[in-house]
């Protein structure tokens, strides 16, 4: 496992549909090392701390694998690395192979996954397209965050290792699949219980499933 491209961006103000918004979705590729904190990388800030950012977000992954997808999907669309928006542009790391509370060291920074990206609007002014948001989404291929366990530097071309799993171990399209599903099978119901046990899994992401769940149930 590799860390491919480390991306950072400051907010930028741009025109959409005619309306001023302020997004640091923008990043681009830099060389050398760079301190990872708890919060965000040195350089790099997030435009709206209300859905980005903050210790839960403070990277964002996303595979390289994923970059030929999106150029048979997309064949007329230049995609340079990081136009995902992703901080960490990671080899090795498909979702299906990550799970909530695993852990990894990078350079000398440790991290945590703590969920999966659920793409907003600002994906689509990126792309210069609105339904590149449920297309994102659609696919499967989204990513996730991981907070800062351990502060340190880190450059692309690092390795990433491997330090731990929760016991709990629920996979990343699982727990999307859990956010957006309809309604729950007995099945879906053990996995939402499994995910309330992992302890890096943000408070909302917790009353959410909690509350679907007894509803569900009611």
């Amino acid at each position: 496992m590799k860390l491919i491209s480390l991306n950072i961006g400051l907010p930028r103000e741009v025109l959409w549909h005619g309306t001023p918004v302020t997004t640091g979705i923008f990043k681009q590729p830099i060389p050398g090392r760079i301190l990872l904190r708890k919060l965000n990388l040195d350089g790099d800030r997030q435009a709206d701390l209300t859905v980005h950012g903050g210790e839960h977000k403070a990277v964002y992954c996303y595979p390289h694998e994923h970059y030929a997808y999106w150029k048979k999907q997309l064949p007329n669309r230049d995609l340079p690395l990081a136009i995902f928006g992703e901080n960490f542009t990671t080899k090795g790391l498909l979702e299906n192979e990550v799970h909530l509370g695993d852990r990894f060291a990078v350079g000398s920074a440790e991290l945590i996954v703590t969920q999966p990206r659920l793409p907003c609007y600002k994906l689509g002014i990126r792309f210069e397209d609105d339904g590149m948001v449920r297309r994102f989404l659609a696919s499967g291929r989204t990513g996730f965050y991981v907070a800062v366990t351990k502060e340190g530097e880190v450059s692309s071309g690092d390795e990433i290792k491997a330090l731990g799993r929760d016991p709990q171990a629920v996979p990343i399209p699982e727990i999307t699949r859990l956010y957006i599903a309809k309604t729950y099978t007995p099945e879906d119901a053990a996995s939402v219980h499994r995910a309330l046990k992992v302890g890096s899994l943000p408070a909302s992401w917790k009353n959410y499933l909690r509350d679907r769940l007894n509803k569900m149930s009611a």
